[in-house]
Order: structure tokens, then sequence, then C-alpha cells
């Protein structure tokens, strides 16, 4: 197995749909990354479990795909962006491991 670890920044965004969903588009070489070496691993959906930190925080989720991007999409929940201070539209930088 391959360690597949990562840090980057990106934005966050809110879904334009009636729930309050947050999200966080990973790039696009590192979604391609991820997508070739968990092609026999993937979960529902095609998710993929991952641990992720921002700042102080962590926490274990799963990224889906997305078709509009050719990439994953992390969701980052409420408590998350409340503990540390994310607000739509801002950069995030965070680290996130594959878990296998």
């Amino acid at each position: 197995m391959h360690d597949l670890n990562y840090t980057f920044t990106e934005d966050l965004w809110m879904y334009p749909g009636p729930a309050a969903w947050y999200f966080i588009t990973l790039p696009k070489d590192i979604a391609d990354e991820i997508k070739f070496f968990t092609s026999d691993v993937k979960r529902g959906w095609g998710s993929v479990r991952v641990r992720v930190t921002v700042g102080d925080t962590i926490w274990k989720t799963s990224i889906f795909p997305a078709k509009e991007s050719g990439s994953y999409v992390l969701p980052v929940k409420k408590d998350v962006r409340k503990k540390e201070g994310l607000s739509a539209g801002e950069p995030v930088t965070l680290s996130l491991k594959v878990l296998f």
C-alpha cells in the first residue's frame, strides 16, 4: 500500500441547495493520484475514507467523487467550521491522509 498524505489549501464552498452542506474540492492532481491508488478499495458512492486535520481539529470522514470537477469533494461539518473559524469563500489549509 502507498502512504497517501497530502497538505494543500483550497477554498471552502457551500452547496447551492436547500441543505447547508460545505465542501472543499481537492486539487485535481491529488484526486487523480488517490483515484489511481484506491481503485480497488472504494466504498459506497465511490467514497474513500480519509483522516483530515485543519488547525487543531482532526476527524475521520470520506471524500466523494464530483463529476463536474473530475475531482473529489471533502465535506466539512459545522463543528469543524465553528472550532476553526472557517467561512465559505475563504481558503482552508488542511492535511489529508487516505485510510486503507
